[in-house]
Protein backbone atom coordinates (compact mmCIF):
# COMPACT_ATOMS: atom_id res chain seq x y z
CA UNK A 1 0.00 0.00 0.00
CA UNK A 2 1.41 3.86 -0.78
CA UNK A 3 1.39 6.83 1.63
CA UNK A 4 0.72 10.34 1.21
CA UNK A 5 -0.97 13.06 2.79
CA UNK A 6 -3.59 15.16 1.97
CA UNK A 7 -3.60 18.81 3.53
CA UNK A 8 -4.62 22.93 3.46
CA UNK A 9 -2.20 25.27 2.25
CA UNK A 10 -2.66 27.99 3.51
CA UNK A 11 -0.80 31.70 4.10
CA UNK A 12 -0.50 30.68 7.74
CA UNK A 13 1.37 27.43 7.47
CA UNK A 14 4.74 25.47 6.42
CA UNK A 15 5.72 26.76 2.98
CA UNK A 16 5.21 25.05 -0.07
CA UNK A 17 8.81 23.86 -1.30
CA UNK A 18 9.62 23.27 2.74
CA UNK A 19 6.56 21.42 2.89
CA UNK A 20 7.31 19.45 -0.40
CA UNK A 21 11.07 18.23 0.74
CA UNK A 22 9.83 17.35 4.11
CA UNK A 23 7.73 14.41 2.20
CA UNK A 24 10.31 13.19 0.10
CA UNK A 25 13.06 13.00 3.18
CA UNK A 26 10.38 10.96 5.27
CA UNK A 27 9.27 8.31 2.50
CA UNK A 28 5.93 9.57 1.93
CA UNK A 29 4.64 8.86 -1.79
CA UNK A 30 2.43 12.00 -2.09
CA UNK A 31 0.77 15.79 -2.13
CA UNK A 32 -2.83 16.13 -2.14
CA UNK A 33 -4.02 19.60 -1.96
CA UNK A 34 -7.53 20.72 -1.35
CA UNK A 35 -8.72 23.46 -3.00
CA UNK A 36 -11.06 26.58 -2.68
CA UNK A 37 -11.19 29.48 -4.42
CA UNK A 38 -13.28 31.71 -2.02
CA UNK A 39 -15.40 31.80 0.45
CA UNK A 40 -18.83 33.97 0.30
CA UNK A 41 -19.22 36.25 3.22
CA UNK A 42 -23.09 35.15 3.39
CA UNK A 43 -22.77 31.25 3.83
CA UNK A 44 -25.90 29.03 3.35
CA UNK A 45 -24.71 25.54 2.29
CA UNK A 46 -23.74 23.28 5.50
CA UNK A 47 -20.33 21.98 5.63
CA UNK A 48 -20.02 18.39 5.74
CA UNK A 49 -17.52 17.91 8.05
CA UNK A 50 -19.47 19.80 11.16
CA UNK A 51 -21.50 23.04 12.12
CA UNK A 52 -18.13 25.16 11.67
CA UNK A 53 -16.21 25.79 8.84
CA UNK A 54 -12.98 25.80 9.99
CA UNK A 55 -10.26 28.66 9.46
CA UNK A 56 -8.23 27.01 6.76
CA UNK A 57 -11.07 26.97 4.35
CA UNK A 58 -11.21 30.58 3.72
CA UNK A 59 -7.05 30.65 2.97
CA UNK A 60 -6.25 28.03 0.80
CA UNK A 61 -3.49 28.82 -2.00
CA UNK A 62 -3.86 28.25 -5.37
CA UNK A 63 -3.25 23.99 -5.72
CA UNK A 64 -1.55 23.83 -9.02
CA UNK A 65 0.70 27.38 -7.61
CA UNK A 66 1.98 25.16 -4.96
CA UNK A 67 1.96 22.22 -6.59
CA UNK A 68 4.64 23.39 -8.54
CA UNK A 69 6.52 25.18 -6.32
CA UNK A 70 6.42 21.37 -4.74
CA UNK A 71 7.44 20.04 -8.11
CA UNK A 72 10.43 22.06 -8.16
CA UNK A 73 12.41 20.96 -5.15
CA UNK A 74 11.08 17.29 -5.20
CA UNK A 75 12.18 14.08 -7.63
CA UNK A 76 9.48 11.49 -6.68
CA UNK A 77 6.20 12.96 -5.21
CA UNK A 78 3.46 12.51 -6.92
CA UNK A 79 1.37 15.87 -6.78
CA UNK A 80 -2.26 15.81 -6.82
CA UNK A 81 -5.42 17.48 -6.28
CA UNK A 82 -7.94 16.76 -3.50
CA UNK A 83 -10.10 18.31 -5.54
CA UNK A 84 -10.11 20.00 -8.06
CA UNK A 85 -13.20 21.61 -8.08
CA UNK A 86 -14.14 21.14 -11.64
CA UNK A 87 -17.27 22.72 -11.86
CA UNK A 88 -15.22 26.37 -10.96
CA UNK A 89 -13.05 25.80 -13.41
CA UNK A 90 -12.65 26.41 -17.14
CA UNK A 91 -11.79 22.76 -18.73
CA UNK A 92 -9.11 24.32 -21.64
CA UNK A 93 -7.47 26.13 -18.80
CA UNK A 94 -7.23 23.45 -16.61
CA UNK A 95 -6.16 20.80 -18.81
CA UNK A 96 -2.87 23.10 -19.60
CA UNK A 97 -2.56 23.67 -15.98
CA UNK A 98 -2.25 19.60 -15.24
CA UNK A 99 -0.22 19.15 -18.27
CA UNK A 100 2.09 21.99 -17.43
CA UNK A 101 2.21 20.09 -14.14
CA UNK A 102 2.90 16.98 -15.52
CA UNK A 103 5.54 18.41 -18.02
CA UNK A 104 7.67 20.18 -15.07
CA UNK A 105 7.56 17.03 -12.22
CA UNK A 106 8.12 14.54 -15.16
CA UNK A 107 5.37 12.93 -15.37
CA UNK A 108 3.99 12.92 -11.67
CA UNK A 109 0.55 14.90 -11.98
CA UNK A 110 -2.81 13.54 -10.21
CA UNK A 111 -6.28 15.07 -11.01
CA UNK A 112 -8.68 14.77 -7.85
CA UNK A 113 -11.74 16.13 -9.32
CA UNK A 114 -14.95 16.65 -7.57
CA UNK A 115 -18.23 19.00 -7.69
CA UNK A 116 -17.86 20.24 -4.39
CA UNK A 117 -20.53 20.94 -1.67
CA UNK A 118 -20.75 25.05 -0.82
CA UNK A 119 -23.17 26.07 -3.82
CA UNK A 120 -22.89 29.42 -2.82
CA UNK A 121 -19.03 29.61 -4.05
CA UNK A 122 -19.53 27.86 -7.17
CA UNK A 123 -22.87 29.92 -7.81
CA UNK A 124 -20.29 33.00 -8.02
CA UNK A 125 -18.37 30.79 -11.23
CA UNK A 126 -22.00 31.00 -12.76
CA UNK A 127 -22.79 27.03 -11.84
CA UNK A 128 -26.06 25.59 -11.29
CA UNK A 129 -25.59 23.19 -8.08
CA UNK A 130 -28.36 21.20 -9.93
CA UNK A 131 -26.65 20.26 -12.99
CA UNK A 132 -23.10 20.53 -11.06
CA UNK A 133 -22.65 16.41 -11.91
CA UNK A 134 -23.58 16.85 -15.35
CA UNK A 135 -21.02 19.72 -15.78
CA UNK A 136 -18.30 17.92 -13.81
CA UNK A 137 -18.89 14.90 -16.23
CA UNK A 138 -18.43 17.37 -19.29
CA UNK A 139 -15.51 19.30 -18.05
CA UNK A 140 -12.98 15.81 -17.18
CA UNK A 141 -14.18 14.64 -20.72
CA UNK A 142 -13.16 17.61 -22.08
CA UNK A 143 -10.29 17.42 -20.86
CA UNK A 144 -8.74 13.83 -21.38
CA UNK A 145 -10.21 15.11 -24.78
CA UNK A 146 -7.57 18.22 -24.24
CA UNK A 147 -5.15 16.12 -23.42
CA UNK A 148 -4.58 13.51 -25.50
CA UNK A 149 -5.84 14.27 -29.29
CA UNK A 150 -4.05 16.71 -31.65
CA UNK A 151 -6.66 18.45 -32.90
CA UNK A 152 -9.13 18.38 -29.63
CA UNK A 153 -12.89 19.17 -29.70
CA UNK A 154 -16.24 19.25 -27.57
CA UNK A 155 -19.46 19.47 -28.40
CA UNK A 156 -21.45 19.07 -24.97
CA UNK A 157 -24.70 20.32 -22.81
CA UNK A 158 -22.15 22.61 -20.80
CA UNK A 159 -19.09 22.72 -23.12
CA UNK A 160 -18.79 23.29 -26.45
CA UNK A 161 -15.67 23.94 -28.88
CA UNK A 162 -14.79 22.98 -32.06
CA UNK A 163 -10.99 21.50 -33.08
CA UNK A 164 -8.20 23.18 -30.76
CA UNK A 165 -4.65 22.85 -30.44
CA UNK A 166 -3.55 22.86 -26.60
CA UNK A 167 -0.01 22.25 -25.66
CA UNK A 168 1.83 21.15 -24.02
CA UNK A 169 0.28 17.44 -23.74
CA UNK A 170 1.05 15.33 -20.69
CA UNK A 171 4.03 13.19 -19.90
CA UNK A 172 2.35 10.42 -18.65
CA UNK A 173 0.43 7.89 -21.33
CA UNK A 174 -2.29 8.70 -21.93
CA UNK A 175 -2.65 11.47 -19.16
CA UNK A 176 -1.99 11.99 -15.87
CA UNK A 177 -4.68 9.61 -13.70
CA UNK A 178 -8.26 11.26 -12.88
CA UNK A 179 -9.63 10.37 -9.14
CA UNK A 180 -13.23 10.95 -8.46
CA UNK A 181 -13.88 11.95 -5.22
CA UNK A 182 -16.95 11.49 -3.12
CA UNK A 183 -19.45 8.52 -1.79
CA UNK A 184 -22.57 9.08 -3.67
CA UNK A 185 -25.07 7.50 -4.78
CA UNK A 186 -23.91 8.10 -8.12
CA UNK A 187 -20.27 7.65 -7.92
CA UNK A 188 -19.31 4.58 -8.82
CA UNK A 189 -21.41 5.74 -12.31
CA UNK A 190 -18.57 8.37 -12.76
CA UNK A 191 -15.85 6.24 -11.76
CA UNK A 192 -16.63 3.82 -14.05
CA UNK A 193 -17.24 6.31 -17.09
CA UNK A 194 -14.96 8.36 -16.92
CA UNK A 195 -12.23 8.36 -13.73
CA UNK A 196 -8.99 6.21 -13.35
CA UNK A 197 -9.69 5.69 -9.50
CA UNK A 198 -11.96 6.34 -6.67
CA UNK A 199 -11.04 8.67 -4.00
CA UNK A 200 -13.21 8.65 -1.10
CA UNK A 201 -12.94 10.81 2.04
CA UNK A 202 -12.40 8.71 5.06
CA UNK A 203 -15.35 8.12 7.29
CA UNK A 204 -17.94 9.54 5.16
CA UNK A 205 -19.98 6.92 3.68
CA UNK A 206 -16.83 4.20 4.12
CA UNK A 207 -18.05 2.33 6.76
CA UNK A 208 -18.51 -0.39 4.13
CA UNK A 209 -15.45 -0.01 2.16
CA UNK A 210 -14.29 -3.21 1.31
CA UNK A 211 -17.90 -4.15 0.10
CA UNK A 212 -18.13 -0.76 -1.32
CA UNK A 213 -14.69 -1.71 -3.19
CA UNK A 214 -15.72 -4.82 -4.89
CA UNK A 215 -19.14 -3.18 -6.01
CA UNK A 216 -17.33 -0.54 -7.54
CA UNK A 217 -14.66 -2.94 -9.46
CA UNK A 218 -17.25 -5.18 -10.52
CA UNK A 219 -19.33 -2.34 -11.89
CA UNK A 220 -16.61 -1.10 -13.47
CA UNK A 221 -15.19 -4.64 -14.96
CA UNK A 222 -11.69 -3.55 -14.05
CA UNK A 223 -9.07 -3.15 -11.29
CA UNK A 224 -10.16 0.31 -9.94
CA UNK A 225 -7.16 1.76 -7.69
CA UNK A 226 -8.61 3.22 -4.52
CA UNK A 227 -7.01 6.28 -2.79
CA UNK A 228 -8.55 7.05 0.63
CA UNK A 229 -8.38 10.54 1.50
CA UNK A 230 -7.99 12.37 5.15
CA UNK A 231 -7.38 9.16 6.74
CA UNK A 232 -6.28 9.61 10.61
CA UNK A 233 -2.73 8.42 11.59
CA UNK A 234 -3.60 5.81 13.48
CA UNK A 235 -2.16 2.06 12.97
CA UNK A 236 -5.56 0.58 13.11
CA UNK A 237 -6.82 2.62 10.66
CA UNK A 238 -4.34 1.51 8.16
CA UNK A 239 -4.81 -1.44 9.32
CA UNK A 240 -8.51 -1.76 8.55
CA UNK A 241 -7.58 0.51 5.17
CA UNK A 242 -5.67 -2.35 3.92
CA UNK A 243 -7.64 -5.06 4.77
CA UNK A 244 -10.17 -3.54 2.98
CA UNK A 245 -8.17 -3.46 -0.29
CA UNK A 246 -7.50 0.36 -0.46
CA UNK A 247 -4.52 1.11 -2.27
CA UNK A 248 -2.93 4.45 -1.24
CA UNK A 249 -3.61 6.06 2.18
CA UNK A 250 -3.95 9.84 2.42
CA UNK A 251 -2.88 11.16 6.10
CA UNK A 252 -4.81 14.18 7.14
CA UNK A 253 -2.35 16.69 8.03
CA UNK A 254 -3.17 19.51 10.11
CA UNK A 255 -2.46 23.23 8.98
CA UNK A 256 0.51 24.36 10.57
CA UNK A 257 3.93 26.38 10.91
CA UNK A 258 6.75 24.86 9.69
CA UNK A 259 7.95 23.65 13.22
CA UNK A 260 4.77 21.62 13.88
CA UNK A 261 3.81 19.98 10.63
CA UNK A 262 7.92 18.76 10.62
CA UNK A 263 6.94 17.28 14.12
CA UNK A 264 3.26 16.04 12.64
CA UNK A 265 5.40 14.25 9.13
CA UNK A 266 7.94 12.97 12.08
CA UNK A 267 4.99 10.65 13.81
CA UNK A 268 3.25 9.82 10.77
CA UNK A 269 6.17 8.70 9.25
CA UNK A 270 6.33 5.75 11.42
CA UNK A 271 3.69 4.68 10.01
CA UNK A 272 5.06 3.87 6.53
Amino acid sequence: MKFGVSTFVTDEGIAPAALGRALEERGFGSLFLAEHTHIPVKRESPWPGGAELPRIYYRTLDPFVVLSAVASVTERLRLGTGIALVVQRDPIILAKEVASLDLVSGGRAVLGVGAGWNREEMRNHGTEPKTRMRLLRERVLAVKELWTSEEAEFHGEFVDFDPVFSYPKPVQDPHPPVLIGGAGPTTFDRVAEFGDGWMPIYGRGTDALAAQIAELRKRAGRRVPVTVFAAPGKPEAVAALADAGADEVLFNLRTEPEDETLRHLDRLARLL
